[in-house]
């Protein structure tokens, strides 16, 4: 019988997410890269205090870094 080494390759690194305004999406709104959920509406979370755990439980569909990309976007545009 032969041996059959099956090679293990890490995940890719995670994609960094990003605050984008599209007309086609919301029209042209700004959203989390990905998705149709409103930058400013998880801006909203965050300036009544919600922890990430919250936002991401009331938002599942929120990738991984939606909240920092929120964050930045909104330092950037003097929104926090």
């Amino acid at each position: 019988m032969g041996s059959m080494a099956t090679k293990l390759t890490a995940p890719p690194p995670p994609r960094f997410v990003e605050v984008v305004s599209d007309p086609e999406i919301l029209g042209g709104w700004p959203v989390i890269h990905g998705t149709r959920i409103p930058a400013e509406t998880i801006l909203l979370y965050l300036k009544d205090g919600a922890d990430d755990r919250a936002i991401y439980t009331d938002y599942p569909s929120l990738p991984l870094g939606g909240i920092d990309a929120v964050r930045r976007w909104a330092v950037a545009q003097g929104l926090l």
